[in-house]
């Protein structure tokens, strides 16, 4: 089992940022791509961005794009997600999630543990 929690949310004006963070427990947080995804209020939950476990290669939805950064510190269990330049359309409960040995998932069902979730909410 691996254990994800989320922290970092907040509500922050249009073209502020954020730094969330999500911590990993129980399995060798090196062996896991992580992924970060999100979920506004009558929406699928979509993919935001992922590292692979290997490599560290980093991957983002459009949206995401030259406005968010994904990072990952092995020796603190711990993956980031930067978030610059927010837009209101950036609102959502945002999730961490863990993919054994993934080295490019995007789907939810690719990705095999995850966390309880955080809000972020930017307001106009």
């Amino acid at each position: 089992q691996v254990q994800l929690v989320e922290t970092g949310g907040g509500l922050v004006q249009a073209g502020g940022s954020l730094r969330l963070s999500c911590v990993a427990s129980g399995r060798t947080f090196s062996n896991y791509a992580m992924g970060w995804f999100r979920q506004a209020p009558g929406k699928e939950r979509e993919f935001v961005a992922g590292i692979s476990w290997i490599g560290g290669n980093t991957y983002y939805a459009d949206s995401a794009k030259d406005r968010f950064s994904i990072i990952r510190d092995n020796g603190r269990n711990t993956v980031f997600l930067q978030m610059n330049s927010l837009k209101p359309g950036d609102t959502a409960v945002y999730y961490c999630a863990a993919a054994f040995q993934g080295l490019g998932p995007v789907r939810t069902d690719e990705y095999d543990y995850w966390g309880q979730g955080t809000q972020v909410t930017v307001s106009s």
